[in-house]
């Protein structure tokens, strides 16, 4: 194949040439003015001198043909691998490919694969990468196979028409399950708001048109509970959380026949349950060094309402003073303690001995609170051990230990127990502290009373004189209570021989005491990163201990945890699939999302070309549904309409590539010159003859 055309290279810079043209034509309208006989004669003369300057010159080119290509994009996505469109999608690729090489078209592949983080179908983004590496003079046309869901907007347009293989049937149809509304954090106690909305797309059979569908929902791996929605409307659902921490609920639509997939007949939401205030009810026995330690650790815990109560005056205090002239408030007991006692998370008895302000009944409907999800901690001085015990009330029925009436009065250092290294309260509290010494200075400021409990339940987590029992933790019906015996803990307040960690003591004790998920002793978590989760088993007991893990579809595996800390089992495990996992070890259950409980990919699953219509339509390509054939290529003229019934076309683009060039002179130069200075002679003579 070879092509020319004439060229020029001018013995003088096109300035020059330009200018002696001006020249010329200003000579010639001098001769056409003054009517001279010979000025056509002249005016080819000059013209040829002319075009001898611009030394005219025959360009030949070798040319070598360039195929056409065609780009071809499979759609490997979740939604084109249902009801056998991966079969279509490939019969498509086969039968694109033998008409291409027909047509002499060379083909690129390319292939859509599901995007990361729940993109779903970035179908523009990988045209826009597979054209990225093709000559754009070359591309004669695009094919897209696929259902034509993209998630994503254009980012280029072809330079050649696009088309659509569209896979999927015409009787296809699917049901959906959306969370249009749903918080993400909720207030414990308090009633949350959803919205779900459950919708029909395709060809849905007409027994199930307008029909009701229940809907199953389930909350932290709870059974399913059923509730009956409309379809095509939006349902409204009511939540009322009663645990802290992360919280997830379930919805699942029981899958119909003939649908496309029962991926999308269910969601998840993860709720983070929190507390609005924590209401503590603190009653001091009598004044004392330690009683502002509480008071100001309450005090600067801004989720913390503080009700503080000192008992200044007992009345079996014989002093004189009339009554009218006290200034000090009377203590509502009643009101604390009958009418509004379930009002508090926690209540703390600092050194209080019975004095006849609270009757038995007040005690026994404190018994009652905590046995029904309430707190109580007792924190003891010389009183715990006397007869005005207030273990000697119907309080003694819960509390975890009994006083054997001695108080030790020496000092001593507090420290952990064996389970007290391993529950969560007291756990690392040691750290950063130096460890005790050859010479007796303990890691920790020494304390220099305590009350000498016998315990009878619950578990001894810190220790005292003679590794006696200091601080025990234990659970009552559905609440909790702590006893603490020595009411020194203002001395690691006041820095007693370098502290210890008061404050954070004092503060895991309280919020264990109201329920805190994170110092559960006996727990399990899961926290999930990517494909991938981490097992956490805390446990005060040794073990082994083994999780077993659901799957989404049902199937399930046992993981062996291995002790990674004291009290503490994790695993880390890779899941097959994104969606809800449940673990269950040892009675205690959660759940965790892996990758996308609600993957983007199956929002949407009916085929659909709307999605790509205006790359199409800015093509001039169109739409193959496989279901009613697979189409035949044409070659269509560059501009015009590229499909019809049946056909899709490919634009020829005629590219190539030059392998010489040569360049041929028309003329001498002479010549030029020659044939220009005899017209102008001529013209003369013609003139002179006359």
């Amino acid at each position: 194949m070879s092509g020319a055309s004439v060229v020029f290279d001018p013995l003088l810079p096109w300035a020059a040439v330009w200018g002696l043209g001006a020249l010329a034509l200003a000579v010639m309208a001098l001769s056409v003015w003054r009517g001279l006989a010979g000025w056509p004669l002249r005016a080819l003369g000059l013209a040829l001198i002319l075009l001898a300057l611009a030394n005219p010159a025959l360009q030949t080119e070798d040319r070598q043909p360039l195929p056409d290509i065609a780009l071809v994009l499979r759609d490997a996505t979740g939604s084109n691998r249902l009801a056998g469109r991966a079969d279509q999608t490939d019969a498509a690729a086969a039968h694109l490919s033998a008409e291409l090489a027909r047509l002499g078209i060379e083909e690129r592949d390319a292939t859509l694969a599901d995007a990361p983080d729940n993109g779903g179908s970035q179908v523009n983004a990988a045209l826009d990468t597979a054209l990225a590496d093709l000559p754009r003079d070359r591309l004669a046309g695009v094919f897209v196979v696929s259902d034509g869901l993209a998630h994503d907007a254009p980012l280029v347009t072809p330079p050649a028409p696009l088309h659509l293989v569209q896979t999927g049937e015409p009787a296809d149809w699917d049901r959906r399950l959306i969370v249009r509304n749903a918080p993400a954090y909720g207030i414990l106690g308090e009633t949350l708001t959803l919205t779900l909305r459950i919708e029909d797309e395709g060809n849905v059979p007409q027994t199930l048109r307008g029909q009701p569908v229940r809907v199953g929902f389930a909350l932290n791996g709870e059974d399913l509970r059923y509730a009956t929605a409309p379809v095509g409307e939006d349902m409204t659902l009511t939540l009322t959380l009663d645990r802290g921490g992360l919280n997830v609920l379930r919805f699942v639509l029981a899958a119909e026949p003939g649908e496309l997939t029962d991926r999308n007949n269910a969601a998840v939401v993860q709720i983070n349950g929190i507390r609005d205030r924590l209401r503590v009810l603190l009653v001091s026995g009598e004044p004392h060094t330690g009683e502002r330690t509480w008071r100001n650790l309450l005090k600067s815990d801004p989720s913390v309402d503080l009700v503080h109560f000192t008992i200044l005056r007992p009345p079996d205090r014989q002093d004189g003073v009339p009554v009218g002239e006290l200034s000090l408030i009377a203590f509502p007991t009643r009101e604390l303690f009958v009418e509004k006692i379930d009002d508090f998370d926690l209540i703390i008895f600092d050194r209080y001995r019975r004095r006849g302000i609270l009757p038995n009944s007040y005690f026994d409907n404190i018994r009652r609170y905590v046995t029904e999800g309430g707190a109580l901690l007792v924190v003891g001085g010389p009183e715990l051990a006397s007869a005005e015990s207030i273990y000697h009330s119907p309080l003694g029925q819960i509390l975890p230990a009994e006083p054997t009436a001695r108080v030790l009065e020496q000092p001593f250092a507090p420290h952990l127990s064996p389970t007290g290294a391993r529950h969560p309260v007291t756990e690392g509290l040691d750290q950063g502290y130096p460890p005790a010494t050859d010479g007796g200075v303990p890691g920790w400021g020494r304390w220099l009373r305590q009350v000498d409990l016998s315990p009878h339940s619950g578990e001894v987590v810190m220790q005292g004189v003679d590794d006696r029992p200091l601080l025990v933790l234990d659970h009552a019906g559905q609440g909790r209570v702590a006893m603490l015996a020595s009411d020194q803990a203002w001395l690691w307040d006041r820095g007693f021989e370098g502290g210890g960690p008061q404050a954070e003591l004092l503060r895991r004790l309280a919020h264990w005491l109201m329920r805190e998920p994170d110092l559960e002793e006996e727990a399990l978590t899961a926290e999930a990163q990517g494909q991938t989760m981490t097992v956490t088993r805390r446990s005060l007991h040794d073990g082994p201990h083994s999780v077993t893990i659901t799957r989404p579809d049902d199937s399930s595996v046992t993981l062996d945890l291995t002790e990674t800390a004291p009290g503490r089992f994790t695993a880390r495990w890779q899941g097959d699939e994104p969606g809800l996992y449940r673990l269950e070890s040892e009675g205690l259950d959660t759940v965790t999302v892996l990758g996308t409980a609600n993957p983007r990919e199956y929002e949407r699953v009916v085929a659909d070309s709307a999605p790509l219509a205006p790359l199409m339509a800015a093509t001039r390509g169109g739409v193959a549904p496989i279901a009613a054939g697979l189409p035949q290529l044409r070659l269509v003229e560059p501009g015009r309409q590229a499909w019809g019934r049946g056909w899709l076309g490919v634009t020829p683009r005629g590219a190539y590539v030059t392998t010489d060039l040569r360049l041929t002179p028309v003329a001498p130069v002479w010549v030029w010159l020659l044939l220009g200075l005899g017209l102008v002679l001529a013209a003369w003579l013609r003139e002179a003859r006359r």
